[in-house]
């Protein structure tokens, strides 16, 4: 029966997850719904709505509920998960009666931000709520041993935010939160074609170019792309051929911002953690940690092992669901 079952939600600015312990992950889908303004209908959630941004008439609009990893829109983000609800209920093969749900949450959110989270989450039908700090869920699916008195430390590069915590013995020791991540790096793109180029382009097109040719502050071999768009002079469709090396610039300061607030993190921990982080590292999730040679880049600069958990794009939503086997230690964090 659904109704003991516990969802994990991993409800990120770019993509929203759904994990159950017998089933894993059960939905990955982009947070975007499309919506009809004049009736109010929800037309498409995820990969559908997606691929409509930039692409519909004036009565329907793409919108992205998210940003900086917190509720923007808080009626399109009820709907948004109303309807995953749905979907996860199919794919369960039963429909969803008051599951246990854990949601994780920026470190740095306000405690407005994590109520809005937990109110859109239960106006869905949840019997129980229960939020979790993103670097924790994040250790705790990078099957890092967060219960054990071992420092484990965590950059998690969403879409909207950057994450860095230090974990030991079940909660945060350090952590630091910053409102940049895949999206701005996006932004940076679009601002770069903008102005060197006088074309512009739409975020889908910033998002390929960054997962094409888009590379941290490493030595490599230049790579091309066509890249289409639209002529700001003439305002004709145009063909530009970029190469990684400019995008490489162009990410220069949205990249050592994240290596500051790594600094940041690692030097307000207490010393005798620090003996662990030379040991083992700091370990990447999330979608932005992706970009090519992040982690020989981070590990150059930083001084120590830097790797990428076993599957970056979802070690969040993992360990949400994981974590609700270990209850106990949930009420420490929420306490």
């Amino acid at each position: 029966m659904f109704s003991t079952t516990a969802i994990g939600i991993d409800l990120g600015t770019a993509n929203t997850l759904v994990y159950t312990k017998n089933k894993g992950i059960l939905l990955n889908e982009p947070s975007v719904i499309a919506v009809n303004t004049t009736t109010n209908e929800v037309i498409a959630i995820g990969t559908e709505a997606k691929n409509m941004i930039g692409k519909t008439p004036a009565n329907i609009q793409a919108i992205r509920p998210l940003r900086d990893g917190v509720i923007a829109d808080f009626d399109m983000t009820t709907e948004m998960i109303k309807v995953i609800m749905q979907k996860v209920g199919k794919i369960i093969g039963g429909s969803i009666r008051k599951p246990s749900v854990i949601v994780c949450t920026p470190s740095g959110a306000t405690s407005v931000e994590r109520l809005a989270i937990k109110d859109a989450v239960k106006q869905c039908g949840a019997k129980e709520v229960f939020l979790i700090e993103e670097p924790v869920a994040a250790a705790i699916g990078a099957d890092l041993p967060v219960s054990e008195p071992i420092a484990s430390v965590i950059v998690d590069i969403g879409g909207g935010t950057t994450e860095v915590g230090i974990i030991s013995f079940g909660g945060v020791v350090t952590s630091n939160t910053m409102k940049l991540g895949g999206d701005r790096m996006n932004e940076e793109i679009i601002h770069f074609a903008r102005k060197e180029y006088s074309v512009l382009i739409g975020e889908r097109t910033a998002e390929n170019i960054k997962k094409e040719i888009g590379y941290a502050l490493i030595q490599h071999d230049k790579e091309f792309m066509e890249v289409r768009g639209r002529d700001i002079v003439t305002g004709l469709p145009k063909t530009i051929t970029i190469n990684s090396g400019e995008i490489q610039s162009c990410l220069k300061e949205s990249l050592l911002s994240i290596l500051e607030v790594i600094r940041r993190t690692l030097e307000s921990c207490p010393p005798e953690l620090s003996g662990d982080i030379v040991d083992r590292g700091v370990v990447l999730t999330g979608g932005g940690s992706l970009l090519k040679g992040m982690p020989e880049w981070l590990s150059d600069e930083l001084l120590v092992p830097v790797i990428l958990a076993p599957s970056p794009l979802e070690s969040v939503a993992i360990g949400t669901g994981r974590s609700l086997d270990t209850m106990n230690l949930l009420q420490k964090l929420n306490s």
